[in-house]
């Protein structure tokens, strides 16, 4: 039996690859309608868990600063719609949440890997965030990003390929 090779590891300078789903309230989302926006895509590994509600919630109580630095936050778990639908409810998110039960995205991304946890080793979703320019082409990837910081370190890292970009010109 031959196994699948799994994909590289997208890295910034790559093309964010391009998807579509449906969200909670059945709208379709497509990466490509962001086109002209930044996009901060972050994955995480389960809704209503205490490191995905810090994040998520870090990311909602920023998101004036965020939207004000052209940035839109969607975020990718494998849960499935009714989940979403409760965990942005409760926490009254205010941006898109795709559910991946199937992987379509995930696997794109290349974001579901070997964990660890105490002691034991299994498959799961790596917490990851790539920041996509308005052209489609991933900035930066935050590996294993700060669940109560992570508005900070996209505004951060964001203000660095600013600055990168004016010492170039």
């Amino acid at each position: 039996m031959t196994m699948a090779a799994k994909p590289e590891p997208l890295e910034a300078g790559t093309k964010a690859p391009a998807f579509t789903a449906t969200t909670f309230d059945g709208k379709k989302a497509r990466l490509t309608e962001y086109r002209g926006t930044k996009v901060a895509l972050y994955f995480y590994p389960k809704d209503a868990t205490p490191g995905c509600t810090k994040q998520a919630c870090n990311l909602r109580d920023n998101i004036d600063a965020l939207t004000a630095a052209g940035i839109a936050v969607i975020g990718v778990s494998p849960d499935d719609n009714a989940s979403h639908e409760k965990f942005a409810t409760k926490h009254e998110l205010p941006f898109l949440l795709i559910a991946d039960p199937d992987h379509k995205v995930i696997d794109k991304y290349g974001v579901w890997g070997e964990k660890q946890n105490y002691g034991k080793t299994y498959m799961g979703l790596q917490r990851t965030t790539f920041l996509i320019d308005e052209i489609g082409t991933i900035m930066h990837v935050f590996k294993r990003p700060k669940t109560n910081d992570h508005t900070a370190e996209i505004l951060s890292k964001l203000s660095q390929v600013a600055e990168a970009v004016v010492r170039h010109v």
